[in-house]
């Protein structure tokens, strides 16, 4: 079902069960249940679908360590139960991620841990390897029937330091215990979606589309990308947007019926550095670590970069989030300190990006203090309009039980039964996924008739999945692009099944072009050619597009266009592509 008939099928019975609003991963989640139970719901998304909180996540897939200190075992344990989902159910995106902890002290931060769990203090601290040592025996603790990973082991001095000898000189130890990480997130969100939308018609969705409560109490939908108004009638609406929530309510509500502040969201901002030095004394291993002032950081190997990380700041308009100049003083600062020897040119920020965490509204002074858990609340319309139920909080790793919570409550009040359950069942490219990767790549790309090299490619960026890309791939003629390991049916794959609208839907979240420093101009605007004829854009459209897309990536990525040329000329040095692809 493409973008006009989801329209017009609303024109034609305006009537819904729910409308979820909000495409971030929460919302997708809740989506996805829902349709999954054979619900008429309908998603609506203001930009484009984990375009939000759900693009700025650290990439990690974890139970929340740090958590404990909160005294949240509960969101721990529940955290690290989705973790192990994810590692079976999306075996193609998320992985095990080994994590080592340097430890300056030994007897840091237990007294100072026991007067913040119990909530007598805010401040952060060191914490020393007792401290840590009680952490993560919790951590094997709740992770012991399972055992999917390997447990915590500590290393002395001499021997951290012959793994990692770029670490701080004055480091005493180190513990290595493993998490995951997520290599493509805003894919796992696509990937949801269309699982929602293959349960039937009676599910779907819009990106580039708002919605609003109109002065006679209707619910009137705008189409971004046409400019029609279509009106709905929805029985439920879920108000999944994370830190938009309380301005998504103003939409929906009269002003006596809102119920105050629920969203205290922070910032957190990352960077992405290209720095061969930097990738190698990592050893594979991410590294957890505490700045000088107390702050948890991470340093992981993220697609051949370094992601750092990152900040934790209030912010009041979600809109205008950006990682600003003294943020990434602060990370890199952080990063000279656990790895002193290593100098970051400014030129080797490759990309950089920001979100807001979806807290529920606090008044500590300490945003580390604010609960992580995710909760739901509803609101009702006095005047007998559909109530809305507000998804508050939520890390992106319990995405899935947050919104198996939601949906329930949202069957419950419709009078359904649940029919399905999301705990077991794979996500996309994660179907039917091989033991052997390489047998399944060589079969496959015999079958299909191109070449395993690019087959191989594929299953790297969309698991299972890449057998339908390669299949369309395969069925007509095939240009090379700029960038050699794409192809242009590839890309014209994304653009005609996976809703992209705009260019930054393309380069920013179907593919990852941009964060991983892929992106140059001439790649772009071979991109923007394809997405221009597919929508039937005029020059004008065209032009106003590209300087659309190049505001937002120097304004909140840090990418300017001199940046995007100069990458051309790396790119010509390093392959002379002159065959056609597959």
């Amino acid at each position: 079902m493409n973008r006009e008939e989801t329209l017009d099928g609303l024109r034609r019975s305006p009537k819904v069960d729910v409308c979820v609003i909000g495409g971030g991963i929460n919302g997708i989640s809740v989506f996805r249940e829902l349709a999954l139970q054979g619900i008429n719901v309908l998603l609506v998304e203001k930009h484009d679908y984990c375009s939000g909180a759900s693009a700025a996540l650290s990439r990690m897939v974890h139970g929340g360590l740090r958590y404990l200190e909160n005294g949240e075992f509960k969101l721990v344990q529940e955290s690290l139960a989705e973790r192990d989902r994810l590692l079976r159910n999306a075996p193609h995106y998320v992985a095990p991620l080994p994590t080592t902890v340097p430890i300056f002290d030994i007897f840091s931060g237990l007294g100072n841990g026991l007067v913040r769990f119990l909530g007598l203090t805010r401040r952060p601290s060191r914490r020393g390897a007792l401290a840590i040592k009680a952490g993560l025996s919790i951590y094997d603790f709740l992770t012991r029937k399972r055992a999917m990973m390997p447990p915590h082991q500590f290393r002395g001095r001499y021997t951290t330091l012959a793994k990692w000898p770029a670490l701080h000189p004055q480091i005493r130890s180190s513990a290595t215990y493993y998490d995951a990480w997520v290599s493509h997130p805003e894919r796992l969100g696509i990937e949801l979606l269309a699982d929602g939308l293959a349960a039937g018609r009676e599910a779907r969705a819009l990106n580039h589309a708002e919605i609003s409560r109109s002065d006679t109490g209707q619910h009137v939908i705008r189409d971004d990308i046409g400019g029609s108004l279509v009106a709905i009638e929805p029985k439920l609406i879920i108000n999944a947007t994370g830190g938009w929530i309380d301005i998504t309510n103003s939409t929906l509500l009269k002003p006596d019926d809102r119920p105050g502040n629920l969203m205290g969201g922070t910032k957190g901002s990352h960077l992405i550095i290209d720095n061969a030095a930097l990738y190698d004394a990592l050893a594979g291993h991410m590294i957890y670590y505490e700045n000088e002032d107390g702050r948890i950081c991470i340093l992981f190997p993220y697609l051949g970069k370094v992601l750092v990380g990152s900040t934790d700041i209030r912010v009041e308009n979600p809109e205008a989030v950006r990682c600003e100049a003294d943020e990434r003083d602060y990370i890199l600062q952080s990063l000279s300190f656990v790895l002193p020897d290593v100098v970051i040119r400014p030129e080797e920020i490759s990309y950089q990006f920001s979100g807001v965490r979806p807290l529920p509204s606090s008044t500590d002074s300490f945003t580390g203090r604010i609960p992580r858990d995710h909760f739901c609340t509803v609101v009702e319309a006095a005047d007998g309009g559909p109530s809305v139920l507000c998804m508050i909080g939520g890390k992106w790793t319990t995405f899935r039980s947050f919104g198996e919570l939601a949906a329930d409550l949202a069957l419950q009040r419709l009078g359904r039964e649940r029919r399905i359950s999301t705990a077991d069942r794979a996500i996309g490219g994660g179907r039917r996924f091989p033991l052997d990767r390489a047998a399944w790549i060589a079969q496959t790309s015999a079958e299909i008739g191109i070449t395993a090299t690019r087959m191989a490619a594929l299953f790297s960026r969309y698991g299972t999945e890449a057998e339908a890309i390669a299949s369309f791939i395969a069925t007509g003629p095939d240009e090379v692009m700029p960038h050699p390991d794409y192809s242009t049916r590839e890309l014209l794959f994304l653009i005609r099944n996976e809703a992209a609208e705009r260019l930054d839907d393309v380069l920013l979240r179907r593919t990852t072009l941009a964060i991983t420093g892929n992106l140059s101009l001439q790649m772009m605007d071979a991109v923007l050619d394809l997405l221009a004829a597919e929508k039937a854009w005029i020059p004008a459209q065209r032009a106003a597009e590209r300087s659309r897309f190049l505001t937002l990536l120097r304004e909140r990525h840090g990418v300017d266009e001199t940046t995007l040329f100069e990458r051309n000329d790396q790119r010509s040095m390093e392959c002379e592509p002159t065959t056609k692809s597959g």
